[in-house]
């Protein structure tokens, strides 16, 4: 007699979340929560405001994106569509914000990640719902959200997902699929789990820094190495379980955390090329060994792109505002700190001061406090940008704050 099989989950009733009716209050809600009509206006008139003694630069494009505004309308969606009684979770944090992940838990959605970052599925049944935040979930957390029967609400950003389209395709043409990221990031993990296939074949490692690629490229043109080393250097973390670099070095494709530095992801993707074709020779069939796209997330681009072109005009110093860990808004600080004094900020209560400003050191990646952060001067100018998870509120009360560190009233601004 053979033994019997399970039956496959139930697919729930797909369900419109983002109905006319819906919608209409969500939007209400969303923009007490987080818009600035102060920040809309300043936009208007060329992103520059001058009061007294200061003058503040916006970058040209900062802020929420698509992805972000529609990953937060849908977990307020959600909490409007389902009765009170119904619970609804989140895996992870909607998005790399503090002020906006404590809303989302005042609104009752309870977050099943606690500090060892694996959700606790626990408890959960088929009446509950569960939503999937802006960066993706790691496919065996879905798989088992699944098999319970709860209703899932994917405000996955679609850019995330053309990446997890190009790891599928190495692991079916084998592939592996060396992905420029933090490790530790729940979009990396979202998208190494991808990079697995869907029979688990796949492989995958994950490269920081360009240090870590050189030391893959390094052994990729010897052709082997110390492979212990190897292993240890980049640990269980960054790499799928049976990962061998003698074998799974020999093709494959590079993609990337959607929210890094587009030249460094292009930089990774050339040594990477450069070291399989010494290896194999410069023909047709070694270029076949290595593949390359561009996955870079449009709006984290243009928030970079736009921070360049803010740092060109005079200004005494920056001001990136946003969660610390957030990925895009990092890099942000990292930009700004190459040509200027910048400060990464959370928010405006961390302008403590004229002369004190607590701030992310992302070297030592804490938190400290800096003296005489903000000039002495008759006319100081700052610039201001955030990243892509950030709401313009935030950005309207550090200028306000700036303004009163500066003695300036605020009264009929801009």
């Amino acid at each position: 007699m053979s033994a019997s099989v399970a039956p496959p989950p139930v697919e729930k009733k797909r369900i419109n979340l983002r109905s006319p009716e819906v919608m209409a209050e969500v939007l209400k809600q969303v923009q007490s929560h987080y818009r600035s009509q102060l920040v809309d206006r300043i936009i208007a008139q060329g992103g520059v405001v001058s009061r007294g003694g200061l003058t503040v630069r916006l970058a040209q494009k900062f802020g929420f994106c698509y992805g972000v505004e529609r990953a937060i309308d849908m977990a307020y969606a959600a909490r409007k569509y389902f009765p009170p009684e119904v619970r609804i979770y989140i895996i992870g944090e909607i998005i790399h914000n503090p002020e906006v992940n404590e809303q989302i838990a005042a609104m009752g959605i309870i977050n099943l990640v606690g500090q060892n970052r694996e959700p606790d599925l626990t408890g959960l049944t088929a009446d509950d719902v569960v939503i999937l935040p802006a960066f993706g979930a790691e496919t065996k957390t879905i798989n088992r959200i699944k098999e319970i029967g709860c209703h899932i609400v994917d405000t996955t950003c679609g850019d995330v997902m053309s990446v997890w389209r190009r790891v599928r395709d190495n692991a079916k043409d084998g592939f592996t699929s060396i992905i420029h990221g933090k490790a530790e990031h729940e979009e990396t993990r979202a998208t190494a789990s991808r990079a697995l296939g869907p029979n688990s074949n796949g492989h995958y490692l994950v490269v920081l820094t360009l240090a870590d690629t050189d030391y893959v490229c390094d052994y990729i043109r010897q052709g082997g190495g110390d492979k212990e080393a190897f292993l240890r250097r980049f640990g269980p973390d960054a790499r799928s379980v049976g990962f061998d670099p003698d074998v799974h070095l020999r093709r494959v494709g590079v993609a990337n955390q959607t929210t890094m530095l587009r030249g460094e992801t292009e930089e990774v993707q050339r040594r990477i090329r450069a070291a399989i074709l010494e290896r194999d020779g410069a023909t047709p069939a070694a270029d076949q060994n290595v593949r390359q796209f561009d996955t870079i997330c449009g709006a984290t681009q243009e928030r970079q792109d736009a921070l360049f072109d803010l740092l060109r005009a005079p200004m005494d110093l920056m001001l990136v505002v946003g969660g610390y860990n957030s990925s895009n808004t990092s890099h942000l600080a990292e930009i700004g700190e190459q040509k200027l004094p910048t400060y990464f900020i959370r928010n405006a209560a961390r302008l403590e001061s004229g002369d004190r400003i607590t701030h992310y050191n992302l070297h030592a990646k804490k938190e400290q406090t800096s003296e005489g952060w903000l000039p002495v001067k008759d006319h100081v100018v700052v610039g201001v940008t955030a990243g892509a998870s950030c709401p313009n509120h935030l950005i309207e009360e550090t200028i306000l704050r700036l303004l009163e560190l500066k003695g300036i009233p605020s009264d009929n601004l801009a």
